[in-house]
């Protein structure tokens, strides 16, 4: 082992524990906000946070806490979506909870999908319902913020005489 290997493994060590110790701090906070909005704000840096914890998994080998990181993501999503939906039932009046909630959970999406590149087969079912639970979420969102959109786009009929 190299000298440079050496004086940089603690900082890799010390890393991990610094990105727990975030992953902890922020999931208490997240846990203790009663606010739907200053929730979603909170999961930002948690999510921040927890896509970080992820990567470290990742390469250190440990799929099986990416998928339980993932899942508490997921955990978290709903949480603050249902919370939003209690406290602001109308999108329309107070989109900007649904808006931000929107983002996070289009870049969780994006997270998970990356992981899925990366991770071996017989880890990637919980990573896939994971997936599929944020993009419920996701259209469930969209539908709220553009109800008029979502309502009226209809399948567009194939051409007279095309073959299925």
């Amino acid at each position: 082992m190299s000298l440079l290997s050496l004086c940089l493994l603690p900082l890799a060590a010390s890393a991990t524990v610094v990105t727990a110790d975030k992953v902890k701090e922020f999931q208490a906070h997240f846990d203790h906000e009663p606010r739907a909005t200053a929730k979603i704000k909170d999961l930002e840096k948690l999510g921040e946070a927890q896509f970080a914890a992820a990567t470290r998994a990742q390469q250190a080998g440990d799929h099986n806490a990416i998928g339980l990181i993932f899942e508490k993501y997921r955990d978290n999503v709903r949480a603050a979506f249902d919370l939003l939906k209690q406290q602001e039932p109308s999108a329309d009046k107070h989109s900007e909870g649904y808006r931000h909630l929107e983002l996070q959970t289009r870049r969780g999406i994006r997270e998970v999908e990356d992981i899925l590149i990366i991770v071996p087969a017989e880890v990637r079912p919980p990573l896939e319902l994971v997936r599929d639970d944020l993009i419920r979420t996701d259209d469930e969102l969209i539908a709220l913020l553009f109800p008029r959109r979502t309502k009226t786009i209809e399948p567009v009929p194939p051409p007279a005489g095309a073959k299925p």
